[in-house]
């Protein structure tokens, strides 16, 4: 007899029957013990549903209540002649008389019905890196489940395909490139439709990442005739490796050639010497590295400390036809975002998003870039702890900035209106809202300034940063 069946038997009733003791310890058997607990769960959930909807009752009432107050007190602000009037026709006159006016009914109704979901299954669009990584973990971990959604996370396989599938309203939400929501709402490379974005997903996390045959070039003044990839146009990829060559005194558009490759063909196009680098999403530096293929030049955090990369966000037709759907969204993808910021969940996270179903990464590649702790790919074993990281506020700064990109490098002409785009885009009043109902800090603000590769980018001067470089579309 095994071990397992041991523990139930005593060994002291050798000349008795065998018979079955339960797990629990008393002298019943098991079958008898799970009767007993039904009868227990199911009186347990009678009582917890009265209580439920006793609750339920007391609020409904609470809000009428408060409604029918607050609308007496807006209609009649002066206590005394609210106090009079109340007294000279009574409370159900009074009510019908405000009724007649104004739709108390419907106002209740709402209020009632204020956290009710427009919409419960959602499918959100994600690409397979780790800047998703808030909008990944929050299926695994039922953030999305707790919030009353049935989210299908759908692995896509390009930017383009990304923004094709918002426009056509096949995606409720989706992991975006936290510039793509500008560029679709301005008509960039599409037809106008207002997105907005509700998070940045991640910071830094990104690098340049060279062929291995490199390693004595280091020099980008050197790197003339280069092809270099980026995942997509309009991408903070784009905008700083543009950025990174320009300080070197390279033009982007004549001295190297820049090509859009999917992330997930990076490596490959790496090891076929179709590109001599690519400045992309990790886990594909790293994996150009445990690929043995390429080295990390330089992380874009040692560019601009704190940058956005990828965004959380959707439509502004899906917010406005589902506030309360998308309320909900935004607690699980910041709830989501907080335990991602916290580095002692990086490796727990590493396992949860390797599987086939989201990054189809080893392990070790994601924990390398999550911890910080990675190979570089030159023989060195380096520690940075902030090569990713979860910063979820959408500054509108970093949106200005962006949009200065877009009219350094000819992606849009004429006058731009930063600050209107800007905050008619990134939401940050949402953030900081759903934030605090979360508990989560909430900095003060919209346009902090940053600093790219030495100089300081201040939102309120954005026309003079965007016209004031030496290499540009404008030069």
């Amino acid at each position: 007899m095994n071990d397992y069946a041991n523990d139930y038997f005593s060994p002291f009733d050798a000349d008795r029957p065998l018979m079955l003791k339960c797990s629990c310890g008393a002298d019943h058997t098991e079958a008898e013990h799970r009767q007993e607990q039904g009868k227990a769960l199911a009186a347990s959930s009678a009582t917890v549903e009265l209580k439920r909807r006793s609750l339920t009752d007391e609020f409904e009432a609470y809000s009428s209540a408060f409604i029918e107050a607050t609308l007496v007190k807006a209609i009649f602000p002066q206590d005394a002649v609210r106090r009079r009037f109340i007294r000279a026709v009574g409370k159900s006159t009074a009510m019908a008389a405000i009724a007649s006016v104004l739709p108390v009914a419907t106002m209740q109704a709402m209020a009632q019905d204020k956290n009710a979901l427009e919409k419960t299954n959602l499918k959100i669009g994600f690409i397979p890196i780790t800047c998703a990584t808030p909008l990944i973990m929050a299926h695994p971990l039922g953030f999305y489940s707790k919030q009353g959604l049935n989210v299908e996370v759908t692995k896509t396989a390009g930017w383009a395909l990304i923004r094709d599938k918002m426009i056509n309203k096949e995606y409720d939400a989706t992991h975006f490139l936290s510039p793509m929501p500008l560029a679709i709402s301005m008509g960039l490379g599409s037809n106008a439709t207002p997105m907005n974005v509700a998070t940045i997903q991640n910071v830094n996390g990104q690098a340049i990442t060279l062929s291995l045959k490199h390693k004595g070039n280091r020099d980008p003044k050197n790197w003339k005739g280069f092809k270099f990839a980026i995942p997509f146009e309009y991408s903070m990829h784009n905008f700083l490796l543009r950025y990174y060559l320009a300080e070197a005194g390279l033009n982007p558009d004549t001295d190297v050639q820049l090509r859009v490759v999917p992330p997930a063909e990076m490596v490959a196009n790496l090891r076929a010497g179709n590109i001599d680098g690519f400045l992309g999403p990790d886990p594909f530096n790293q994996r150009a590295v445990f690929e043995e293929v390429g080295f990390i030049h330089v992380l874009t955090k040692d560019l601009w400390n704190g940058h956005p990369c990828c965004a959380f966000g959707t439509s502004t037709e899906f917010i406005e036809k589902n506030p309360n759907t998308f309320a909900a969204l935004y607690r699980a993808v910041l709830t989501a975002a907080a335990m991602a910021r916290d580095p002692k969940n990086r490796e727990l996270i590493a396992k949860m998003i390797a599987p086939q179903a989201y990054l189809n990464q080893p392990e070790q590649v994601l924990q390398q870039v999550l911890t910080g702790k990675f190979a570089d790919g030159l023989g060195n074993i380096k520690n940075v702890p902030d090569r990713a990281d979860f910063d979820p506020m959408p500054w509108q700064s970093m949106a200005v900035w962006m949009l200065t990109q877009m009219k350094r490098w000819g992606y849009v002409k004429g006058d731009v209106n930063y600050k209107q785009i800007a905050e008619k885009v990134f939401l940050i009043t949402d953030a900081k809202k759903y934030m605090k109902e979360l508990g989560q800090k909430t900095p003060d603000g919209a346009y902090p300034k940053f600093t790219i590769m030495g100089k300081e980018f201040d939102a309120a001067r954005a026309d003079q940063y965007a016209t004031g470089f030496a290499i540009s579309k404008m030069s």
